[in-house]
């Protein structure tokens, strides 16, 4: 960390603007650094990097523009992508140019994702798309989406399928928020009528999408699992949309040094032990036993994950990997999630039953309970089943391990040999 802290003493300034910032921090290679070297990265082990994010933070810089760009997009196109669409997208996330949404679940496509029925059609050096996508995170901030599309239904469901960088700005997206038991809007379903890709965009190959998706699964696991980081947006968003990059970058970092972070119910840490054991000293409720238990438990599997990510480092090192570790980590950060619902309510008491929907009513709860935690306490609650579904539901992820790490037969069906056209449908 000593290069990256002398970096910083002669690079940040807090009169830069956002946008200036990040460029120097991200052709720098330390918004993403676990990218390779020459792809905007440094090459680092994702335990690494989230180090040089809190080392950031700890110096009083703004940090890097997170989102699905750099928790996603980034990585698989740096993976997949040719050096023209490296230059092209990648560059442009890591300095917080334009931000990025996940187009792969549908409605009739969710744990079963190559069923999806999305259709692109060439035409010319273009590609034209029609159909409907659901549980968009960040779709309505997004300027390109990561969308998969079937692009030849006479071939197995898995071989059709292509990977695109869409243009979201373009006639024909609609965007449409999802409102969630917390009141919050994370998500969004999406319609795509006649919406056009240019053959340039296609990542990874024609027809080779669901190897690329595959990739872009892999690293949300590995973002979202228990010691994983995170891919949660910061204070200031990146991307047209948002439009924070003319802002001063030192207005978003506070005079501790600590970047600012929103406050509004539901958007705490899922599976954070510290928040948790926080509010039961707060409150008194630490001196019951089997609270305490439960929070040395949260604060244990928190260690596990990040042990098992500094296993996978080490393995990586030595040119091996540890087979189906995403999976695990995005189970058992659902685990983490689970209990932290069910402690952060016992934590609460009576006050865990009340929730607010927007600014002005959260203020008035805080005032009526005199308990600034209680509101985040219960949307912790009501956000709490969704990690079990979203990134690939925890049944999904214990058939991988099962069929893919220990090697169990697979389900019987002839969904890898029939034609996706000539495959049942569900109506």
């Amino acid at each position: 960390m000593d290069e990256l802290r002398d970096w910083l003493s002669h690079n940040w300034d807090p009169d830069l603007t956002v946008g200036e910032w990040w460029e120097r921090l991200g052709l720098a290679g330390w918004s993403a650094p676990s990218l390779p070297a020459d792809r905007y990265g440094r090459g680092l082990s994702r335990t690494d990097s989230v180090r040089v994010a809190e080392a950031i933070s700890g110096f009083g810089a703004l940090g890097a523009p997170a989102g699905l760009g750099l928790l996603l997009a980034g990585p698989t196109i740096a993976d997949h992508g040719n050096r023209e669409q490296i230059d092209r997208y990648v560059r442009d996330i890591v300095i917080g140019a334009t931000a990025w949404c996940q187009l792969f679940s549908e409605p009739g496509a969710g744990s079963d994702l190559a069923g999806l029925t999305t259709r692109a059609i060439q035409d010319g050096d273009e590609w034209i798309v029609n159909g409907q996508k659901v549980w968009t995170s960040g779709g309505q901030y997004a300027d390109l989406g990561m969308l998969i599309a079937r692009t030849n239904p006479e071939v197995p469901k898995h071989q059709g399928i292509t990977w695109f960088a869409l243009d979201m700005h373009q006639p024909g997206v609609e965007v449409r928020p999802l409102r969630e038991l917390t009141g919050n809007a994370l998500f969004n379903e999406v319609f795509l009528t006649d919406a056009r890709a240019p053959s340039t965009a296609v990542i990874g190959g024609l027809h080779n999408g669901w190897a690329v998706a595959n990739t872009t699964l892999m690293h949300e696991r590995s973002g979202l699992g228990s010691g994983g980081g995170s891919g949660a947006a910061g204070a200031v968003l990146p991307g047209t949309v948002a439009n924070q990059r003319g802002a001063r970058a030192g207005d978003f970092v506070s005079a501790e040094g600590k970047r600012r972070t929103r406050n509004r119910s539901g958007d705490a840490t899922p599976g954070s032990a510290k928040l948790l054991i926080d509010a039961a000293k707060a409150n008194g409720t630490a001196a019951d036993p089997l609270i305490r238990q439960d929070l040395v438990r949260l604060h244990t599997l928190g260690e596990i994950g990040r042990y098992n990510s500094l296993r996978w480092k080490a393995a990586r090192a030595s040119g091996r990997d540890i087979p189906g570790l995403a999976n695990i980590s995005k189970l058992q950060m659902s685990e983490m999630v689970r209990l932290s619902s069910d402690l952060g309510l016992r934590i609460a008491g009576v006050a865990g039953t009340l929730h607010a929907y927007d600014e002005a009513s959260r203020a008035a709860l805080v005032e009526a309970t005199g308990d600034p935690m209680a509101g985040v306490l219960a949307g912790m609650a009501l956000f709490a089943p969704a990690p079990s579904i979203y990134g690939g539901t925890d049944q999904i992820q214990r058939n991988i391990i099962g069929e893919r790490v220990l090697g169990l037969p697979k389900e019987p069906g002839n969904e890898r040999t029939v034609p996706f056209s000539e495959l049942p449908k569900n109506r």
